[in-house]
Order: structure tokens, then C-alpha cells, then sequence
């Protein structure tokens, strides 16, 4: 049996009643998570560009909704263009970090729109939703070598290829075929984020979107290469360097992904929030502000200085500014925390925040692992020559260090007021604690999220 076979094995046999409660609890979290980031995503810089596209690109007679844009509707494929593009373009959703993805901009944006094609039910969403994060997680972890391409959008067509299999309950050869043709669409440079441009968000909404179209075409009888994954051309081969994937496969049904996705507390790189979290705690102690300080340095892995460690310039969009760290740190540094309204062109262009952040550096400590976010350690240097340092063994919102309850809830509600939802916040977390029990998912979020 090769991998594609496993991987298809694994998504159809998922059940919800079958999951853990723990998984469970995960699956509605991340859910719930996701949906408000999205809808906050309406708001995103370009997001009216890339919904502009995709009308163009639908035409009319579409069914499916977009988050955030009560009556808009485009094809299926488009909404979850539009749906992915949101979830992802403000780096505030969710993340495996072991895998360095993010499923749920994928996963989650093609059930959305698959919902709106035949009724589901909330435990066959859920379900569906679980089985494409394990697989998105399986293909990462199985790396031990540094992104090349980027996998939340390569990673994620498969994913969520794997998933729509299970909403529609497909045979294992139509699966199979859909996956021969992920293979065919799959795509995703990280040269993108190393020049810190929108094209990250769009190869995710790109996902998505064909991820739909090679579930149809294998329905329709498009037969497509059958070692889509570890076949001498397949996946691995072309996408990945240094891979293992028996150990990855093993762990299928023994172990739910989604238990091992972190939140995003902060809107920005996954990569600069342990930075952030390291500095709020060091001024909090120490009484650390603009004035005070000479330089701050953060110590860690090669991916966080690869990811984040870029340097502030002049007129830097604003993708580039949130997987830049010495930026980010001179917000917090100015106002305590960094927020979804903070990148604006006013602040990116404020000469007292750019000369800030010319303090502020990441450096690559000496760590083998090449997917590791941690152990990392950060040094506030003072003027009169103190040293206060502070190290960060875990970061804020991975499984280790969860967002409690209320911090989850805090967040959603500043995703719906930014999305302009501010009076849904009540009616979606209810519909998220009883979403298993629900008949048709794309009917009750609309009754929520599109109100009369």
C-alpha cells in the first residue's frame, strides 16, 4: 500500500463519534477559531481585490457564501478561493507547527464551500475537517529538511482533497484519482515570503480552490497517477529534500492532528510570537520601554530567523511587515501588544517605530532541527548597561501553552468586530459548542453570520 493509499484509507475511515473527547473539543475549537479569523479576513489588506477576481473568475449562479460578505455568492470553487485568501492573508490562523502549516486555511475554506453544495451534517464536517489535518500534518512532519516550497498551500491540497473525500463519502478509487490530481495543481514558493509579498495568502487560496476541482474531476472520471505522494515524481520527490514518511503514516488513526495545531495570538509570522510573548514578559518585569533600551536580541532556531528575522525598511507592505520581527517588537514596545489594527500605512512608515525597530534583531542559534520553534531565549540590553533575559521553552497558544477559554473567546470577538460582525459573537460560540448536532452546516452559519 503507498502512501496516497494510506492517506485515502485513513480520511474515509474517520468518525466523529469515534474521536476522543479531546479531539473533539480541538476539532469545534479550530473551527470556531477559523471562522472568525476568516471573517476578519474580509477586512484584510486586498481582500476586496481578491473577491473583485473571483466574481470575475466565477461569474454568476454561484451558491456558495464568503465569509464576512453577507449575500455574496460565487461557485464553489471560488468561495473557498476567497474564503482561503481570508483565513490566511492576516497570519492569524492557525498552525502545526512540528509541520510548519496551516491547515485550517485550506481544510477549512473547502468545506465551507462544499457545505453550501448539499446539506451536511456538523459531524460529518468535523470529521472531514480532522481526517484533512491529519494529513496535511502527516506530509509535513515527514520532513526533516528546511522549506523550499510552502506547504501550508502544497501540503494543503491534499488535505483537503482528503477531506472533501470524506464529507462526500467517495470510494477509494475516485480518491485516489482526486489525489493523482492534487499532484497536477499542487504549488507554492516560498520565495514569496522571503520578499514578504500577498502571493503567500493567494498559493493558499489556490489550494483550496483546486482542491475542489480535482475532487470533481476525479468524480467525473479523470483517472490520475495512483503514487501521487511517494512515487519517484510524486509529491515528496519534487516538493520535499529529506523525507521519511513510514514513521508519519504509522501515527495515522493513532493520533489526532488536531490536538497539535497552536493558536495564533498575535496577528503576525507564527515564527515572532514567542519573540513577543518574551518581550511583553521582560517589560512587564523589568520596566522596559522605547528610551531605556540600547538593542534586543533573539537567540533561536534557523526557521525563526528564516521566517521572521528579516530587517525593517522603508515602505514595506504589509505582508513583509508581519513576518518581520524588529518591527513588530518596536510596536510592542511602543503600545504593550500587537492587534489586527496596528498595521496600517501610518505605522508602517512612522519614523520613531523604524528607528525602533533598528534595535531590535533575531539571530540563528545553532539548533539542528530544522522545523524547530524552540528553545530560544531573548536579551533586552539597557542603556545603563543592565542585561535582562528570558527564555522561552514553548510559545503562547501551542498545545503546551493553550489559549485558556476566555482568551479564545477574546479573540474571536476582535476578529467579528474587525470583520464588522461586531453583535454575532454570542450566536457563533453557541453554534460552535452544539455544531456536532447540526443537519446543515452552511444553513445555521448563514442564520448566524448573515443575519436579517
Amino acid at each position: 500500500m503507498n502512501a496516497a493509499h494510506r492517506l485515502v484509507e485513513h480520511a474515509l475511515a474517520v468518525t466523529w463519534v469515534d474521536l476522543p473527547g479531546s479531539a473533539r473539543q480541538a476539532a469545534r475549537n479550530f473551527l470556531h477559531d477559523s471562522l472568525a479569523v476568516g471573517i476578519a479576513g474580509r477586512n484584510a489588506p486586498l481582500a476586496d481585490a481578491a473577491f473583485s477576481a473571483a466574481q470575475t473568475w466565477s461569474g454568476a449562479g454561484g451558491t456558495a457564501f464568503v465569509l464576512g460578505r453577507p449575500g455574496e455568492r460565487l461557485t464553489r470553487p471560488h468561495a473557498a478561493f476567497v474564503n482561503a485568501y481570508q483565513i490566511h492573508s492576516q497570519e492569524y490562523d492557525c498552525v502545526h507547527e512540528p509541520a510548519v502549516a496551516h491547515p485550517m486555511a485550506t481544510v477549512g475554506a473547502v468545506l465551507l464551500a462544499e457545505s453550501s453544495r448539499a446539506p451536511a451534517s456538523g459531524g460529518d464536517f468535523l470529521a472531514a475537517m480532522v481526517a484533512g489535518i491529519d494529513i496535511v500534518a502527516t506530509l509535513g512532519v515527514a520532513v526533516s529538511s528546511p522549506l523550499k516550497f510552502f506547504r501550508p498551500a502544497t501540503a494543503g491540497i491534499f488535505g483537503s482533497i482528503g477531506a472533501l473525500c470524506r464529507l462526500r463519502r467517495l470510494p477509494p478509487d475516485v480518491s485516489r484519482h482526486a489525489f493523482g490530481y492534487g499532484l497536477a495543481f499542487a504549488s507554492g514558493t516560498m520565495q514569496a515570503h522571503i520578499e514578504g509579498k500577498p502571493t503567500l495568502a493567494v498559493q493558499v487560496a489556490a489550494a483550496a480552490r483546486s482542491a475542489i476541482e480535482a475532487v470533481d474531476l476525479a468524480c467525473a472520471g479523470f483517472e490520475g497517477p495512483d503514487a501521487s505522494i511517494d512515487g519517484p515524481f510524486g509529491y515528496l520527490s519534487l516538493f520535499e529534500d529529506e523525507v521519511d514518511p513510514a514513521a508519519a503514516l504509522a501515527e495515522l488513526g493513532k493520533r489526532h492532528r488536531v490536538e497539535e495545531l497552536s493558536w495564533k495570538p498575535f496577528p503576525t509570522g507564527r515564527a515572532a510570537h514567542g519573540a513577543i510573548t518574551a518581550l511583553q514578559m521582560l517589560i512587564a518585569r523589568h520596566g522596559i520601554t522605547p528610551d531605556n533600551l540600547e538593542r534586543f536580541e533573539y537567540s533561536a532556531p534557523p526557521l525563526i530567523y528564516r521566517l521572521v528575522g528579516r530587517r525593517p525598511v522603508p515602505g514595506m507592505s504589509v505582508a513583509y511587515a508581519r513576518l518581520c520581527f524588529a518591527w513588530l517588537g518596536a510596536v510592542v514596545l511602543t503600545r504593550g501588544t500587537i492587534d489586527l489594527a496596528d498595521f496600517t500605512g501610518e505605522a508602517l512608515s512612522d519614523p520613531a517605530l523604524l528607528a525602533l525597530a533598528r534595535k531590535i534583531e533575531v539571530k540563528a542559534d545553532a539548533n539542528p532541527d530544522q522545523a524547530a520553534f524552540v528553545p530560544a531565549a531573548a536579551t533586552a540590553i539597557m542603556k545603563n548597561g543592565r542585561r535582562h533575559s528570558q527564555a522561552v521553552d514553548r510559545q503562547f497558544g501551542s498545545p503546551e501553552a493553550p489559549l485558556s477559554r476566555e482568551e479564545h473567546l477574546a479573540k474571536a470577538r476582535r476578529s467579528l468586530e474587525f470583520g464588522g460582525l461586531p453583535g454575532r459573537h454570542a450566536e457563533l460560540a453557541d453554534l460552535i459548542d452544539d455544531f456536532e448536532n447540526l443537519d446543515d452546516v452552511a444553513a445555521a452559519l448563514l442564520r448566524v453570520i448573515e443575519p436579517v
